[in-house]
């Protein structure tokens, strides 16, 4: 990857007038900023769709490949003529940070509107039903999938009617010709929001912004793509999963993170030839120019739990197939640029398949400072060339949060001593970022929050915790001028211009 600094910020955080961040006009003027600031990258969170019953958390869902209609901008759907003016007139007072129950329900009504006079303007037909076609290897079966979500009133589909939940071929046809006006506006709504995806993506791509995506290892058992690829996954006869995944104590938490997941069956896999794995990577290296994997070390072994255990202490590692999927891709994509997000438990194999694959890993500058016999590796100064460092990720506070809040004297004194002076707390966002964007590594991201110097209030997520993350939005006014300068200069005398 070429040297650069980036932003890590996700779509739902811009500002916009709807709730939430979207695919719209302050998408664009981000891309702006990016591109006066003298950045080359923008790192987001996936882009799949979210849900209230999940916290709403983007790792957390319905669907490895569909988009998350939540981001797609009423501003641009007046834009193509599927909505009018008195549509985009808010009566709902939405918050500064996202209220995801207000936001599900205004989007879904507009969205409706939209579908209705898509309807009547057919000069996005064609489109449409290129669309359709293209994407149909996931399209029709994600289609169904919330069709029957819908039916049986967000029951899991192995709670479903037998021959439906076993995807009975005749029982499939018929839920076929029944819905299929359902059908089409889930799909619609899928095209509208690839459409909006695609053309800003167009013009990061005309201000040199390269887009970094991100693809969860895990996706949900209540998904669309457990239950049209069963075999792949540990399930039992009463198609329950057999095993969760998760991770064992760690940093973030001291029982383990029991994330719930089904676990792949990696036998079944590769007698398939990783079909799935292939198609999505496939699906996310269109999408995005670099993708980062997260919980690449499940590529390696990963943590198994019994479904029946409520945390994950009681679980055992298990050996995975990543070097065999991965060399397939390389076959296939021989051009992929991908980084494993390489944090927490890391062993020997996991190591070995990073440098067989020549995959980036992942520096992140908060872990620098503990035990300096273990975090050492986080320094900047024995960061390689062929990584990518972070102040923090999504996961962590932000530079100034945990300064304030997470840290104890000592660990102060080590940040003291890492920058040879004593530093005021007001100073050490900012050197931070210095010393981070100084390094060897190839690609440097700052969270949006630690360039905004903001403290415990721009938190995005904390794990372990279910309710009230991914809720931060910047504000309209945020971007001002000497942010932008302040970016620039640090970008400009670390080499990354």
């Amino acid at each position: 990857m070429k040297r650069g600094n980036g932003i890590l910020m996700h779509i739902s955080s811009l500002p916009a007038e709807f709730g939430i961040g979207d695919l719209g006009p302050q998408a664009y003027k981000f891309v702006d900023f990016l591109y006066k600031a003298k950045q080359h990258y923008w790192q987001i969170l996936p882009l799949t769709p979210t849900e209230i019953r999940y916290g709403n958390s983007p790792y957390s869902s319905p669907s490895a490949f569909a988009g998350n209609i939540l981001l797609i901008s009423p501003q641009k759907l007046f834009d193509d003529g599927l909505l009018e003016k008195e549509d985009l007139n808010v009566k709902t007072k939405f918050t500064d940070t996202i209220d995801f129950n207000k936001v599900t329900f205004f989007k879904k009504n507009l969205l409706k509107k939209a579908y209705k006079n898509f309807g009547k303007n057919k000069n996005l037909l064609p489109d449409f039903e290129d669309f359709v076609k293209n994407q149909a290897y996931w399209l029709d079966d994600y289609a169904i999938f919330v069709g029957l979500r819908q039916q049986y009133k967000g029951k899991f589909w192995n709670k479903w009617p037998k021959l439906i939940r076993e995807r009975n071929k005749l029982a499939l046809r018929k839920i076929i010709e029944d819905c299929r006006y359902l059908h089409e506006e889930i799909k619609f709504q899928q095209y509208i929001f690839y459409r909006q995806w695609n053309q800003l993506k167009e013009y990061c791509h005309k201000k040199r912004i390269r887009i970094i995506g991100d693809i969860p290892i895990y996706v949900n058992f209540d998904s669309a793509d457990v239950w049209k690829n069963q075999s792949i996954f540990k399930l039992n006869v009463r198609l329950e999963p057999k095993f969760v995944a998760g991770v064992p104590p760690d940093y973030f938490s001291k029982t383990g993170q029991r994330w719930g997941n089904p676990v792949y069956d990696w036998s079944v896999l590769k007698q398939n030839n990783f079909e799935w794995w292939i198609n999505r990577i496939k699906h996310n290296l269109t999408m995005y120019d670099c993708v980062r994997i997260d919980h690449f070390r499940g590529f390696a072994a990963f943590w198994q739990v019994p479904a029946k255990e409520k945390t994950a202490m009681h679980g055992r590692w298990v050996p995975a197939l990543g070097s065999d999927l991965f060399n397939t891709v390389k076959k296939k994509y021989p051009r992929a640029q991908i980084i494993a997000e390489d944090i927490g438990y890391i062993t020997p194999d996991v190591h070995k398949l990073m440098k067989d694959m020549k995959f980036p890993g992942m520096k992140v500058l908060q872990f620098a400072f503990g035990d300096f016999e273990y975090y050492q590796n986080y320094l900047p100064s024995f960061y390689p060339k062929n990584s990518v460092a972070y102040t923090g990720t999504h996961d962590n506070n932000t530079l100034k949060g945990w300064y304030e809040t997470e840290i104890s004297e000592h660990q102060r004194t080590m940040i003291n001593n890492f920058l040879g002076k004593k530093i005021q707390k007001k100073d050490v966002t900012v050197l931070l970022m210095k010393e981070l964007m100084k390094s060897k590594a190839d690609v440097s991201i700052v969270p949006l929050q630690d360039v905004l110097g903001l403290g415990c209030e721009g938190r995005m997520n904390r794990p372990g915790k279910a309710k009230g993350n991914w809720t931060w939005r910047l504000k309209g006014n945020a971007l001002q001028s000497q942010i932008c300068k302040k970016l620039e200069s640090l970008t400009i005398n670390s080499l990354r211009a």
